[in-house]
């Protein structure tokens, strides 16, 4: 089934819900496959391959919703799903704010091509997966003779997702995407301890992926870097965070950022808007009109229309994330209650240049467990990484923990590199924050 045909059977889907009792009908058709292989010791550890097919119909009648899903695509079995679906719907209690979004938030151009989908995914071989991950973990084991291995792996994936969205009040869109994955790890015996480290990339086209070479050598070198690594002194340390990890502050705030936790308050943002709540380096804005983005689309995934947004400008919030039942609450257009593609307002300097210019600071490239709280901003996280002094890295450093306020720690930002990390939807750069307090000896 292309998605002509599925658009054609989502508006059977949604007609047939009206003539059967319902006030409002949302109907979501989708195909997906997935295929990973992952290979340890020169052997196959895994082969996975997904495929799912499902129909989720979202009923609204008389402000009383539901939401029910398929995968049986049968005209014949589907009247059955729909007449007992909207009728399980009456018994449940009304709220007047379940309704479907108002048609002037729909887009209005669904012709831009934002260029997601690789035509050359349908050629991609389970001999050329295996030939990747193969090469991949031989690779990662042997571009460094003196490293002690106990074990390497390596992984290639792809995926294809392809859908249609239909609403009985006028929205009408479909998508259809690609993406590819390539990763490396590796363990070595550095006395008693074992450190692991990796390397991964995902692109939507196969041939923007960078080489098996490349990531090999990225996965033994974070690897080795972590030889003779502990915990130095507690104390307050300059912090660059990397960019490949940076994403995990980052979405940190976005969840308080919700129209769902800011209507429920249980949100350290509630009643910051146009309020300073970091320093004039904080600038974040939302894009999902970049080309072969991997959080690029033009409607949410409740049809809203997507548009450019800057959440957050030169430290001040500009924006919540607003979808529609919350922001029917809360009084709000809704504008997306979720994020695309991330991108920072970018420094001057990358990685090497803020690391040679620090006198003592502590690199992180590495979580490992921890929490923030939505309510408060409070976080404790631990971390790994490296110590810098006068410009170099002197020694590697596990066990220990960072502890703070996320609106101090925002405030605390000096410095975003121009390094931006080109394989993930959240496009930091690296990040360096002035006095965080770091928990070890």
């Amino acid at each position: 089934m292309n998605n002509n045909q599925r658009m054609e059977l989502a508006r059977w889907v949604s007609k047939y819900a009206l003539e059967k009792g319902a006030t409002e009908s949302a109907v979501s058709i989708s195909r997906s496959r997935s295929v990973q292989v992952d290979v340890r010791e020169q052997r196959l550890d895994t082969i996975r391959e997904n495929t799912e097919n499902s129909l989720t119909l979202m009923i609204y009648r008389d402000f009383k919703f539901s939401s029910h899903t398929t995968n049986n695509l049968d005209r014949g079995q589907l009247e059955k799903f729909i007449a007992g679906a909207v009728e399980a719907t009456a018994y449940l209690a009304p709220d007047p704010d379940r309704r479907l979004p108002d048609p002037s938030l729909y887009p209005t151009d669904l012709g831009r091509n934002l260029e997601l989908l690789d035509p050359r995914q349908a050629e991609v071989t389970p001999e050329f997966r295996v030939q990747n991950a193969m090469e991949a973990e031989k690779l990662v084991r042997e571009v460094d003779s003196r490293a002690n291995v106990i074990s390497a792996s390596a992984g290639f994936g792809d995926n294809l997702n392809e859908g249609v969205r239909v609403h009985s009040n006028g929205f009408a869109g479909a998508w259809s995407s690609t993406s590819f994955g390539l990763s490396a790890s590796l363990s070595i015996i550095d006395g008693t301890a074992r450190p692991a480290g990796g390397a991964f990339a995902r692109t939507r086209f196969l041939n923007q992926l960078p080489s098996v070479r490349e990531i090999a050598e990225e996965a033994s070198r974070n690897t080795l870097m972590q030889i003779g690594q502990g915990p130095v002194e507690t104390g307050k340390y300059t912090m660059l965070l990397d960019n490949r990890v940076a994403g995990n502050i980052i979405g940190r705030i976005f969840g308080p950022m919700s129209a769902r936790n800011i209507h429920q308050k249980n949100s350290f943002l509630l009643n910051k808007l146009d309020s300073k709540i970091g320093s004039d380096l904080f600038t974040i804005t939302d894009d999902p009109f970049i080309p072969q983005g991997l959080g690029s689309r033009l409607f949410d995934g409740e049809g809203i229309a997507a548009r450019r947004r800057v959440l957050i400008d030169k430290g001040v919030l500009k924006s919540y994330l607003i979808d529609n039942y919350f922001g029917r609450k809360l009084g709000l257009t809704p504008n997306g209650g979720s994020t695309s593609n991330i991108v920072f307002a970018l420094g001057s300097r990358n990685r090497e240049q803020i690391i040679a210019a620090q006198e003592r600071a502590i690199l992180v490239n590495s979580f490992s467990g921890g929490n923030a709280s939505a309510l408060t901003g409070d976080f404790s996280f631990g971390i790994s990484g490296h110590l810098i002094e006068n410009g170099k890295i002197t020694r590697a450093i596990n066990e220990m923990n960072i502890s703070g306020n996320l609106l101090d720690l925002w405030n605390q930002l000096v410095e975003t590199g121009n390094d931006p990390f080109r394989f993930s939807a959240t496009q930091s750069p690296t990040l360096v924050f002035a006095d965080v307090i770091f928990s070890g000896l």
